[in-house]
């Protein structure tokens, strides 16, 4: 017994000793690592602090514009510029910038003459203070800066007055002053003031969420690192306050320094608490540790810590310790049983963590852990002020090989294009697959100029064709490139620029294409033109012009094509270039060609009630071709319409086509059924046109404008045209030109046989009342003076 109780007292005496000594190391690692941790914070809170701060101003920015826009397009507003009404003028402005708070509202004429400042009601044909701000916005259509006006930070935006070129230029701007520095403390938990630094080098404080004593503090003895916009720290009232000072505006008054500052004591409060509660904690666990020594201080002891310490390895993730199985009672059989559990564990973890971040075709990372790679390159970027690339490829026409060859082909294709980009990488890039035809590459190192030459890369290591059972299959990529050091820093506004920047490589046929934020500005304003075009479609703000169709053998014009045309009640006339190709992307062509078939089909039947038959080509879109209800529609608007077939005619593009052959067809042949026309518009700019023409139940080609408008000085063009005038009429098709526009074109088409031609050398695309009329006189004039047949007035 007296030997039991000794080893019970040196084993108690040694876990209680021990767990003092943790216990203190604890400690002192707690209040180290808090303080380090606590910076750390703070600093991180600095940065969030700043990004939100620079939000805010962007979206005060978005208020002054919207807001002087909203003013700059007030009929009256502009109605009494041009007349000098300055007494309207004036309460214009005030009213305007009363409806939005803004500090002052500023008028300037084109002469950079200030004609009207709510801020100083005199000040009335002087220069305007800001010539800058009004350069930059006729340059870029806006322009926003902040300013010193009477010594106090002004936030301002200057947009043009149009009329509809531009008359005036309007600024309107908040002032940066307590209000705003106590309403951003709010939002961002930090102090904010707002400082400026003048020519002559003398700081001044214009608002601030300090106080009194420490603004003075800070203007006494200014800290050297304002303006640098690196954090550094600020001993202010016995507390010491980290500090990120960013400059947000620079005149020839001097320069504007949002100063954002975070007590590092607040930032410790949540540490001495937990320091503390620790201290609590191990006074009683050196206790309870005295009680259990007792208890458990027997042979069961060493067994069981050994299974301890292996169970804290696997809980830190370390899967290649085993416990100890040397003996041969229940400990030894619950260390065999645990060893078994922890083989499993690994094996499933293993499993899961492959499944997780590894795509199972290719065996390259996926979007999970490419997004986690990106991440952690921004914050390396960050941290040493380097570069990092991200970059978003995507098959071309992907579709067509899973279709045309099968699903097994086109793994094939995807494994062999992921080989062949881990194949031209470094170690240290990443390239993933981020699902379906989709592949993405990180350069976290390297500038701008790699990444322009891995892109070269790409695209000629794509060039070798992929060997699909013995057949060679051509593959392609679009890629958009976007650098953290040029763009973002955020991995999710990376990746969103990379695809912007994609989907232009993409549209403009490019191999590779930068982001450009001017991408991004173009899709915001194609946005706002799809909300009013619906507006457009719902009010019939649309109309349906139509250009004659002229038989180039007898002159007889009994053909025309229906063209879309908008006239927007703000911005005027709206080219269809502008509105076509983006209501094909989004999706809602569909609704114009609705109102488009709908107009066109109750304007031709029209006609043939009143005695006149016309046949009226009408445009299709890829979306509207390959979409199961364009027959219904077409069939139901012939039977309301009381419209025979054969005066209808609806025009396809080869690439309408071949984006999806085997739908387009079935629409094609369904459509004919009905007994319309079918012609192929924009012939011979598609692919594969020689191979499907002869599948489709078509009437009639268009040859494309590019190819009829050089053909008279151009031989190549001339070349075109003819091979396919002859190819049509071998096919037994009849051949249209588009586009023709001079007398000299139409001769050399007559020669060469072709049937009919369209183009402004008879007449430009009308509205109704002057196509019908233009058809009289041209039908008279024929009737009067058949030897003039085909010639243009």
């Amino acid at each position: 017994m007296p030997r039991f109780r000794s080893l019970r007292a040196r084993i108690t005496f040694f876990f209680v000793i021990l767990l003092i000594t943790l216990q203190g190391v604890l400690m002192v690692l707690v209040t180290a690592s808090g303080e380090r941790i606590a910076k750390n914070r703070v600093a991180d809170e600095l940065l969030v602090g700043e990004r939100i701060f620079h939000r805010l101003l962007d979206q005060g920015t978005r208020q002054l514009s919207d807001a002087a826009r909203l003013l700059a397009s007030d009929f009256g507003f502009r109605t009494a510029i041009a007349t000098r009404d300055f007494d309207t003028i004036v309460s214009v402005l005030g009213n305007h910038g009363a409806r939005i708070d803004a500090s002052v509202v500023m008028l300037s004429d084109l002469d950079g003459k200030l004609l009207a400042d709510t801020l100083h009601a005199k000040r009335h044909n002087t220069p305007f203070p800001f010539p800058a701000l009004v350069d930059a916005a006729r340059r870029d259509g806006k322009a926003a800066a902040i300013v010193l006006i009477d010594g106090m930070p002004y936030q301002i935006v200057v947009v043009p007055v149009l009329a509809p070129v531009p008359i005036a230029w309007v600024a309107m701007g908040f002032v940066m002053d307590d209000r705003v520095a106590l309403d951003l403390q709010a939002v961002g938990k930090l102090h904010v003031s707002f400082m400026s630094i003048g020519a002559d080098g003398k700081w001044a404080m214009h608002a601030s969420t300090l106080p009194p004593a420490s603004r003075a503090s800070m203007i006494a003895h200014p800290p050297a690192g304002l303006a640098n916009d690196r954090l550094f720290a600020v001993d202010l009232g016995g507390d010491s306050l980290q500090t990120l000072a960013p400059v947000i505006g620079a005149s020839a008054e001097g320069k504007v320094v949002a100063v954002l500052q975070r007590s590092l004591r607040e930032g410790m409060e949540p540490f001495d608490r937990l320091r503390t509660i620790l201290l609590a904690l191990a006074l009683a666990s050196v206790v309870l540790s005295v009680v259990g020594s007792v208890l458990v201080a027997r042979q069961v002891t060493r067994p069981v810590k050994r299974l301890a310490d292996v169970a804290s390895r696997i809980r830190d993730g370390n899967y290649g310790s085993r416990a100890e199985v040397g003996q041969q009672d229940e400990i030894g059989e619950l260390a065999a049983s645990f060893n078994h559990m922890l083989d499993a564990i690994s094996e499933r973890e293993s499993q899961i963590l492959r499944l997780a971040y590894e795509d199972t075709l290719t065996g390259l990372p996926n979007r999970a852990m490419f997004q986690d790679r990106v991440r952690q390159a921004l914050l390396t970027a960050r941290r040493a002020a380097g570069p990092a690339t991200v970059m978003l490829l995507d098959v071309d026409r992907f579709k067509l090989i899973n279709e045309g060859l099968g699903h097994a082909a086109g793994d094939l294709v995807l494994r062999e294009i992921g080989a062949r980009l881990r194949g031209l990488l470094r170690e240290s890039d990443t390239v993933a697959r981020l699902g379906n035809d989709e592949f993405a590459i990180l350069l976290p190192t390297g500038s701008t100029e790699r990444a322009d030459r891995v892109a070269r890369r790409v695209l000629t290591v794509l060039e070798a064709p992929v060997m699909v059972d013995g057949q060679p299959v051509d593959v392609s990529v679009g890629i958009g490139i976007a650098c953290y050091t040029a763009h973002d820093d955020d991995g999710d506004a990376l990746l969103r620029h990379a695809d912007v920047a994609l989907y232009a490589a993409k549209r403009h046929n490019a191999g590779y294409v930068v982001y450009n934020p001017a991408y991004e500005q173009g899709r915001q304003t194609h946005l706002s033109l799809l909300g009013e075009l619906r507006r457009a479609v719902e009010g019939n703000e649309l109309s349906i012009h139509y250009q004659p169709k002229v038989d180039l053998q007898t002159g007889e014009c009994a053909k025309a094509e229906a063209l879309v045309r908008w006239i927007h009640p703000e911005r005027g006339f709206i080219p269809p270039i502008d509105f076509i190709p983006f209501a094909e992307q989004t999706g809602y062509i569909k609704q114009v060609t609705r109102w488009v078939i709908e107009h066109t089909f109750h304007q031709v039947g029209q006609w043939h009630r009143d005695g006149l038959d016309v046949m009226v080509s009408v445009n299709i879109s890829t979306r509207d071709l390959v979409g199961a209800d364009l027959p219904e529609l077409v069939a139901k608007q012939l039977a309301v319409n009381d419209l025979p077939p054969a005066l209808i005619c609806l025009e396809i593009t080869e690439s309408g086509v071949m984006d999806d052959p085997a739908r387009a067809l079935e629409t094609l042949e369904r459509l004919h059924a009905l007994g319309l026309q079918l012609s192929v518009d924009d012939f011979g700019t598609g692919y594969s046109s020689l191979a499907y023409l002869k599948k489709l139940p078509v009437q009639e080609i268009k040859i494309d404008r590019s190819f009829v408008k050089d053909m008279v000085t151009n031989a190549d063009d001339a070349v075109i045209v003819r091979s396919t005038i002859e190819l049509g009429h071998n096919m037994g098709l009849k051949v249209v030109a588009e586009g023709v526009e001079d007398a000299a074109g139409l001769t050399l088409l007559r020669e060469l046989g072709c049937d009919m031609v369209q183009g402004y050398v008879f007449s430009k695309p009308l509205p109704l009342p002057q196509f019908v009329k233009w058809l009289d006189d041209h039908n008279r004039r024929l009737v009067l003076r058949p030897d003039e047949a085909a010639v243009p007035a």
